[in-house]
């Protein structure tokens, strides 16, 4: 099992560590470096700058939002990162959700899975350097009646290509990823439950395009925190938590909060949403129960999380990513080398 790193997202005030975090993973080893995007920092420059700093570390976008972009001008952002790294990029996509795709971008949050569907066909035949043409429910190119006429992407990606992931948590979207993409960028994933909210769909998706899991990225992130209290370290992430299962989306229409429910935590999961959106973040985050925390986190010494790692990867993991935690620098660098400590004691290096 290979392991990766996330930035989040940039311009929080961590700038500077941050990008130290991706030097010293790329001096441990880690295999690619992930930067996300919503509505402050974009991806792409973030990605630029890591690339610039760093040597042999992979980049990826975890994710690039679909709404925000034209899939040409992503397919263009594709090439020009991998050219500019050396091959080291990879295009993580996603549809974001209904606030930010309504709200900040202006696009309707209509159809996702058929909109995912067009936009990576779209950016594949971009890439491969044909004269690109479309006819879509969503994307027709050139414009009909128009002065427009198929072009090429004049830039060659350093690599014929490029691995593509989409983030996926529903069970259509997830076995759409199978079928269309090279992985899926899971998040809130539970070994013990990873079979049946992810694994299974991903693979039907498999089998409707007549592939295997062979060569497919099963690809989670998980919180890191080192330490002897497992419940002092779960409180740490309790407004993470309650954040992304609570207020992450409307009360119909919130992704995180239905997988914790597929999880087995359905009343939790309403009283967690209830007090959030009722403005009661505090409440919210009191009533997510440890367990799901402990499940969906590498927490404790690094025996406990090698012993974690191991139900990752026996459960079907094949990367998995890491956002260390810790209030210095030195926690967050002390947390990246414990996870390749923790990897190697799990007999997974």
């Amino acid at each position: 099992m290979r392991l990766g790193i996330n930035l989040g997202y940039w311009g929080a005030g961590m700038d500077g560590d941050n990008l130290a975090v991706a030097q010293e993973a790329d001096r441990l080893g880690y295999d690619v470096c992930w930067a996300a995007e919503a509505y402050g920092s974009d991806v792409p420059t973030v990605l630029s700058y890591v690339a610039a700093k760093t040597e042999r570390i992979d980049i990826g976008s975890a994710i690039m939002q679909i709404p925000a972009r034209q899939p040409a001008m992503t397919a263009m952002t594709a090439a020009t990162l991998d050219s500019l790294s050396g091959g080291r990029f990879r295009l993580g996509l996603g549809v974001s959700g209904p606030q930010v795709s309504e709200g900040w971008y202006g696009v309707k949050f209509d159809k996702p899975l058929a909109r995912t569907r067009e936009y990576v066909e779209i950016v594949r035949r971009a890439l491969s350097r044909e004269r690109l043409s479309y006819e879509g429910e969503h994307w027709t190119l050139p414009l009909p009646d128009g002065p427009g006429k198929p072009i090429k992407l004049t830039v060659h990606p350093t690599r014929p290509h490029i691995p593509l992931y989409i983030a996926a948590i529903g069970p259509k979207n997830l076995e759409q990823t199978g079928e269309i993409a090279d992985g899926a960028l899971l998040i809130f994933p539970a070994a013990e439950h990873l079979e049946e909210t992810a694994l299974r769909h991903l693979r039907a998706g498999r089998e409707k395009a007549g592939l295997t899991m062979d060569g497919f990225d099963v690809h989670p992130t998980l919180p890191l925190a080192l330490g002897d209290d497992i419940d002092a370290l779960a409180d740490v992430f309790r407004p993470y938590t309650a954040l992304y299962v609570g207020g992450m989306g409307s009360r119909k229409q919130n992704f995180y909060n239905q997988l914790a429910q597929r999880m087995g935590y359905e009343k939790a999961a309403a009283e967690i949403q209830e007090k959030y959106l009722s403005g009661d973040k505090a409440g919210a985050a009191a009533a997510v129960p440890r367990q799901l925390i402990d499940q969906t986190t590498l927490l404790g010494s690094v025996d406990r999380i090698a012993d974690r790692m191991k139900a990752y990867a026996e459960a079907g993991v094949t990367t998995l990513t890491l956002a260390p935690a810790g209030f210095t620098l030195d926690e967050r660098l002390e947390a990246l080398r414990a996870g390749v400590e923790a990897l190697e004691r799990a007999g997974l290096a």
